[in-house]
């Protein structure tokens, strides 16, 4: 039976380095993979799939809801271990609906847990901005810009109070202060992974 730990936050949470610092730090029990990393490896694996997948890519289409699940699926199932960790997702209330449908019926995959890393949008901005003034010449990321800061955040926090409904009527959802260092966030949300497997 695979657990699985969604990992959900805001830009400049800090989720994807949480994430996997605790894998790094459990690598014979847990894997780390964010959505975009599992359609790279479906594509890269020459699979069926794989080779949908890419032709939207290579299109500049946006892959199909029922494809990015399908792919979630298939790589928490071949996952080297038994306890799964995905960060940014479900990013919409259409994506967490066909994800639990589709979970409910895969009888080797358990959603033990959907950690939410809670930061206030004063925090996000000023880490992803900060981190835009810190940048050599040449070295910023595309996103960080106050324009697409600002789309992100929006797109992030419209469908939260939805997916943070279903989660918690189902039990699963758990916040976790984002606001910390690094290392007092890592150690509160590997101690929580930990008590789940």
């Amino acid at each position: 039976m695979k657990k699985l730990f969604l990992i959900i936050g805001a830009p400049g949470s800090g989720k994807t380095t949480d994430a996997s610092i605790i894998a790094e730090n459990n690598a014979d029990k847990i894997v780390h993979y964010s959505t975009g990393d599992m359609l790279r490896e479906e594509v890269a694996s020459g699979s069926e799939l794989g080779k949908e997948i890419d032709s939207y890519i290579k299109r500049g289409a946006l892959v199909p809801l029922e494809i990015i699940v399908n792919t979630i699926v298939s790589a928490i199932n071949n996952a080297p271990v038994d306890n799964v960790l995905i960060d940014g997702y479900p990013r919409s209330e259409e994506q967490m609906t066909a994800f639990d449908e589709l979970v409910s019926k895969e009888d080797n995959i358990e959603l033990a847990s959907v950690i939410e890393v809670r930061v206030t949008e004063a925090c996000a901005r000023e880490r992803i901005l900060g981190r835009r003034a810190e940048a050599a010449p040449g070295e910023e990321r595309s996103d960080d810009s106050e324009e697409v800061f600002n789309d992100r955040m929006n797109i992030y926090t419209e469908p939260l109070g939805a997916i943070q409904r279903f989660y918690t009527d189902k039990g699963l959802l758990t916040i976790i202060n984002g606001e910390r260092t690094l290392e007092e966030v890592v150690a509160e949300m590997e101690a929580f992974v930990l008590s789940k497997i």
